[in-house]
């Protein structure tokens, strides 16, 4: 901004006073060469910044040959924007000014003639808001003449009135209620899938025919994943085998069972698991996994395929009729589909233990989340300071962990406010729920992204139960927006 008269009082020196920091609408009083001002305030409204003011002219005493211009300015270190001055002249010097064609303050001053009953004047004046302004304050500038052109005398006036910038503000929702919860029985699973192959017909294990000896490793090392691990209890282990559709219904269910018990058979003299710790169940066909290989492929006669699956016909006529209807791709079928329908799949399932010492959980924060329930990872937010990098670290986790629930997603969306990232906070307000907290973060939100009327809705519910939405939706108010 160009530096005016009034930038060159204020970098001489002139311009002094402490500068009060008030709310928009707060009310300010003083007195400039004797001339009362009172009910002074600078608010702003959207894109404009309104200055208003009383000065009390009736009690106003203006003696000798003299005219005195008052300029109001609203004010920011070293930018400023004057506003329409108030001149007051003497009898004799509004004539003199009046021949000469010359009010002080130019043709736009508001300008008065001295007398004894003076009226008192509400000045009022409205300019574009200009980003500088965050912070500024009022301030009135007198100049006093003697004659036409010899000021005599100059004096400023700061006032307390100040605009205050408006900040959003969040409020992260506690974690007492979580802490408060009961306890949850961490109960997890793990499963697989293997292929083990059997010669035909056979219900033996081999663990070196073709590629049993991959199969089997990975139904080993999945039970040992967990019951290796000291904060894991095993409770029990299900195995359910399966047989393609190819051969009759009877003979695949003697495969499905006893190749099943096979298995069962296998893994039990590893372990030496007690007496009905592994589960068992079988599936003599494995019709919905072809179901699905023929929905998610390309095959020609997709639809008629289909069909026949779908239909009431019982299992050897089903396989029978795809077979006669559509040789070719049941050629293709039997060589690449239905070999992988020959699977056992096979449940672990088992506990973790409770978590109770902080430092456990923060051991496990980074490394093995998923021994963690969301209270406990809570118990470890509430040892950091809210909104410090730890504890935001902990929701981040928590988050993904735990995806759905409300305080995790608040708490992760306030930390992005925090760092002015809109695009990761409006990803997780839609999960905050509807706490107040939840509520102020939306209109943090709006705010942000310059929908005032929005935000103003969304402080306003907020403030109806928290007290810190309170302050906020009232610093709004006073804010102009």
């Amino acid at each position: 901004m160009k530096l005016n008269i009034f930038n060159k009082l204020l970098l001489s020196g002139l311009f002094a006073g402490a500068f009060m920091s008030a709310g928009a609408t707060q009310l300010a009083s003083g007195t400039i060469s004797s001339l009362p001002v009172e009910k002074a305030s600078l608010t702003r409204n959207g894109d404009t910044m309104t200055v208003a003011m009383d000065l009390c002219l009736d009690s106003y005493r203006l003696k000798g040959k003299k005219a005195v211009l008052f300029t109001p300015y609203i004010v920011n270190g070293n930018d400023s924007v004057e506003l329409t001055p108030i001149g007051v002249y003497t009898r004799g010097r509004w004539y003199y000014y009046q021949r000469k064609e010359h009010l002080l303050g130019g043709p736009n001053a508001i300008s008065y003639r001295y007398s004894k009953h003076l009226d008192n004047l509400s000045y009022e004046e409205t300019v574009p808001y200009r980003i500088w302004m965050d912070g500024s304050h009022v301030a009135i500038k007198s100049e006093t003449y003697t004659c036409a052109n010899c000021l005599a005398a100059e004096e400023i006036l700061n006032l307390d009135a100040r605009y205050k910038e408006f900040h959003p503000v969040v409020v992260y929702q506690p974690v007492e209620e979580v802490l408060a919860s009961v306890d949850v029985v961490k109960t997890r699973e793990l499963s697989g899938r293997a292929f083990v192959d059997f010669p035909v017909n056979q219900t033996i294990i081999y663990p070196d025919y073709r590629n049993n000896t991959v199969e089997l490793a990975k139904i080993i090392a999945t039970i040992d994943s967990v019951k290796n691990d000291k904060d894991v209890t095993v409770n029990s282990i299900s195995i359910k085998g399966f047989a393609s559709p190819e051969g009759s219904y009877q003979n695949n269910i003697r495969l499905a069972k006893g190749r099943t018990e096979a298995l069962k058979t296998y893994v039990q003299q590893l372990y030496k698991f007690p007496e009905g710790f592994i589960k068992t169940s079988y599936e003599p066909e494995d019709w919905e996994g072809l179901r699905d290989w023929v929905v998610n492929s390309n095959i020609d006669n997709k639809a008629g395929i289909l069909a026949i699956i779908d239909s009431n016909l019982e299992p050897d006529p089903k396989n029978t009729k795809i077979q006669t209807t559509y040789p070719v791709q049941y050629k293709f079928l039997l060589a690449n589909v239905y070999p992988a329908l020959r699977h056992s799949d096979y449940v672990i399932e088992y506990t973790i233990r409770q978590f109770t010492e902080v430092a456990d959980i923060e051991a496990l924060i980074h490394t093995q989340p998923q021994k963690l329930t969301f209270k406990e990872m809570m118990k470890l937010a509430d040892k950091y300071e809210q909104g410090s990098d730890e504890y935001n670290d902990v929701f981040e986790v928590a988050v993904r962990m735990y995806p759905d629930e409300p305080i995790a997603n608040l708490n992760v969306a306030n930390a992005a406010l925090n760092r002015g990232d809109l695009v990761t906070a409006g990803r997780y307000l839609p999960k905050a729920g509807d706490s107040a907290e939840a509520q102020l973060a939306r209109g943090n939100y709006a705010f942000l992204q310059g929908n005032y009327d929005e935000a103003g809705e969304y402080y306003r519910q907020a403030a109806e139960t928290l007290p810190q939405a309170q302050i906020l939706y009232q610093e709004f108010i006073e804010a102009g927006y």
